[in-house]
């Protein structure tokens, strides 16, 4: 189930940079996460729906990257996003 989009308006509201901001790598970042959250709660319900996990291995495999991007870019901004979104640092 795709986010509503309240939550996402919510989302990018509290993430964002400034007024027109919807895809900057913090915003992008708190919306994956949000999105891994609901399959994780999904396939603990539905533990053989292998078409969802695939999907979410691909959404971490996703949010990796983007970490690593803020990490290079301006490590700051990496610690300040892990620490709000609640993510273990490597």
């Amino acid at each position: 189930m795709p986010l509503s989009k309240e939550e996402k308006s919510k989302l990018i509201g509290d993430y964002k940079k400034h007024d027109t901001d919807t895809g900057s790598p913090e915003v992008q970042i708190a919306l994956l996460t949000k999105r891994i959250v609901q399959l994780t709660e999904h396939l603990r319900a539905n533990e053989h729906d292998e078409s969802s996990r695939r999907g979410l291995l691909k959404l971490v495999g996703q949010r990796r990257r983007l970490l690593y991007y803020v990490r290079g870019k301006d490590f700051a901004r990496y610690l300040a996003i892990t620490e709000r979104l609640n993510l273990r640092q490597k």
